[in-house]
């Protein structure tokens, strides 16, 4: 199975922040943001079979035959999903969870449009939500999509087409049908004006969409690729009203204010620019009644309260502004959360598990810069940055040190490659290096934490800088054989979280120690969201989404083909050997190689080095006032704004008490 982490879902469902440039928000928060463009990526497969997995699909007769066809309620990879044909509910939600009440979320920043899919501006918080798919993901399946949009998929084993037969009765928010045309129509519309790495990606893989008839669509697939991601990347793509699009001729690269109709469960009720966004539940929601809507979509209202910074965002959940807050600053988490609120029970403070693997953040360098073209300046670099003392000094001692870019999962690389691992690495011939198979993976430095400049690691980055040719002039800056000075121009969203400036100044100490000029410059958000889409810098406080498996989506993320173009590769990585390990993972047949393929891909990655990693940490730290109940937190979701629930006395009792505005 292929299934994003990050892909846009079906529910208000969000979990952990992806970078700071959305700060407050989480990462599936900021597909709904736009913050991305039109990114529905199928980007990656399962961890491990689901347990006790139930029969993916109603085969044929000729199943057993190359030529079977297959029909089903959803759609694996590995033909594992964990929910049957005839299940009734998922089994993380709570079948009784009353509707009603109002969650009120912050975001910091500004927005300038609610279409999510604009290629400039920034899309208001949650923007996407009114948009469904064909199929959708469930919390507690990493392995599995369900039909969603569509009562079943068919396909041919080979996965040479797909065909969705859609649900009746299915309509937009402002009451128009939906039908094949719409789907088609969709898929078509973002080939034409998505995002150039979206677009460019998926149409050399999906050849078109072809309408049946009016319940029925079908997607027909290149040849001579890999069968993964195919199925997944057309069904977790969202649907739009063909006949509103039309009707405006409003274009879906566009920055508006005026939205299409959806079909989810959410419609936009009142927005005011930059201050607030209001969702409201669609009383007559087509999907309301259906087995994997039971218990989820509980609140009547989702509301978005815009802050200027980050100071002001607290305070005004600590006033009561707004009702369930995310804590990403470890200073706050660990200093602040002793006011009254938490001190009398009116406010939960709690850390709830978080089953995904840790978003690579870090300092990403952009390799298309010159100066970056020499590992040995990148290497120098990174060991400016002290995570120790950062920790220790800044983040209460919170925060681990990320190395892999599958941290704490199976698929993370330890020591040297044996077995199925070793197998894979040789099978690649001679373009992996010598030190992949001879060398554990490359590891994190550590740094004294008792001091920022740790000198074995400053004398140590010199000494790479004048390997590499920058030597330290008069002035102590320094300068290569050309007098050119080693620089580095870093954007700074002027809403991240203020826990970063610190964390960046002190970085910049060091780096400043070794003769590194270094230009941080806060810049606002929109303008920050336009020059790192445009990579106008030389390093960027960003990273690649985590994933537990692969997908072609891989390419998009690492590959060279659009590593000059895609947003979703920062660093615009362009290696041959990550190229042929993708290629090489996306045609492994068992779940064994497949995880063996994603540890030579974290290898790789770890040796081409193209961040500084930083920090993570391994669950959410959450605040809410004490009218909102949640069932068992499933391992892929917080989900929050999916199938947590309200409780109307318990709101009446903190508005009776002043608790709340």
């Amino acid at each position: 199975m292929h299934r994003p982490v990050s892909r846009t879902p079906r529910a208000l469902s969000i979990s952990r922040p992806m970078s700071e440039e959305a700060h407050g928000l989480t990462r599936r928060t900021l597909l709904m943001m736009g913050a991305l463009g039109a990114s529905v990526l199928a980007l990656a497969a399962p961890l491990a079979r689901a347990q006790e997995a139930a029969p993916a699909a109603e085969v044929s007769e000729e199943a057993a035959a190359e030529d079977s066809i297959i029909k089903s309620h959803g759609y694996s990879y590995f033909g594992d999903l964990k929910y049957g044909p005839d299940f009734e509910r998922f089994d993380f939600v709570n079948p009784d969870a009353p509707k009603g009440g109002e969650i009120a979320i912050q975001a910091s920043g500004t927005f300038d449009s609610m279409n999510p899919f604009t290629v400039k501006g920034r899309a208001g918080a949650l923007s996407s939500s009114m948009y469904e798919s064909l199929l959708t993901d469930a919390a507690d399946d990493y392995n599995g999509s369900y039909c969603l949009l569509c009562e079943s998929v068919e396909y041919d084993a080979g996965k040479t087409w797909a065909i969705f037969h859609l649900r009746e009765g299915i309509t937009f928010s402002d009451g128009t049908p939906m039908t094949a045309e719409d789907v088609k129509f969709s898929h078509d519309l973002f080939i034409e004006q998505g995002l150039p790495s979206y677009s460019a990606g998926v149409s050399a893989r999906v050849l078109g969409a072809e309408v049946i008839d009016p319940m029925t669509v079908k997607f027909t697939f290149a040849e001579g690729i890999s069968r993964r991601s195919l199925i997944s990347q057309v069904g977790s793509t969202p649907v739009f009203s063909k006949k509103w699009y039309e009707e405006t001729g409003a274009r879906l690269d566009e920055s508006r204010f005026e939205i299409s109709p959806g079909t989810g469960p959410y419609m936009l009720d009142s927005y005011d620019v930059n201050r607030r966004i209001v969702y409201r539940r669609n009383p007559d929601y087509w999907g309301k009644d259906l087995p994997l809507n039971v218990g989820r979509n509980n609140f009547d209202t989702i509301r978005v309260e815009y802050f200027g910074d980050e100071a002001a965002a607290f305070e005004g959940f600590k006033a009561g502004e707004y009702t369930f807050r995310i804590e990403t600053n470890p200073r706050q988490w660990a200093t602040a959360y002793d006011f009254p609120g938490v001190q009398n029970g009116t406010v939960n403070a709690e850390e709830l598990p978080d089953g995904l693997p840790p978003n690579n953040l870090g300092f990403v360098f952009n390799l298309a810069k010159e100066k970056f073209q020499d590992k040995r300046v990148r290497e120098a670099i990174a060991l400016a940055y002290n995570f120790e003392w950062t920790n220790e000094s800044l983040q209460f001692g919170l925060y681990k040190h990320r190395e892999s870019f599958f941290q704490d999962t199976p698929l993370q690389a330890h020591g040297l490659p044996e077995g199925d691992d070793l197998t894979f690495l040789q099978e690649l011939g001679d373009i992996v290096p010598e030190e992949l198979i001879t060398e554990p993976p490359v590891g994190v430095h550590t740094s004294d934490p008792a001091r920022l400049n740790d000198r074995r690691n400053l004398r140590k980055a010199g000494n790479l800088l004048e390997e590499a040719g920058w030597s330290v002039g008069d002035d102590g800056l320094r300068r290569n054989a050309a007098g050119e000075v080693l620089s580095i121009d870093f954007p700074i969203n002027s809403a991240s979280a203020s826990s970063l400036e610190p964390v960046l100044n002190n970085y910049a100490q060091n780096l400043q120690a070794l003769g590194i000029q270094t230009n941080f410059e806060k810049i606002d958000p929109s303008q920050y969201t336009n020059r790192t889409r445009a990579r106008e810098y030389d390093m960027v406080y960003d990273g690649y989404r985590s994933l537990l498996g692969t997908g072609t989506g891989l390419a998009q993320m690492y590959g060279s083909k659009e590593a000059e173009f895609s947003v979703f590769n920062p660093a615009g990585l362009a290696s041959p050997l990550v190229d042929q390990i993708i290629d090489a993972s996306l045609d492994t047949t068992s779940q064994e190689m497949q995880d063996a393929s994603l540890r030579a891909l974290d290898r790789a990655l770890r040796h081409e080095f193209i961040m500084v990693p930083t920090w993570y940490k391994a669950g959410n730290w959450v605040a809410y006032f004490d009218m909102f109940e949640h069932p068992d937190i499933p391992p892929y979701d917080l989900g929050y704004l999916d199938f947590w629930w309200y409780n109307q006395e318990r709101a009446d009792e903190l508005k009776a008490a002043g608790a709340l505005r």
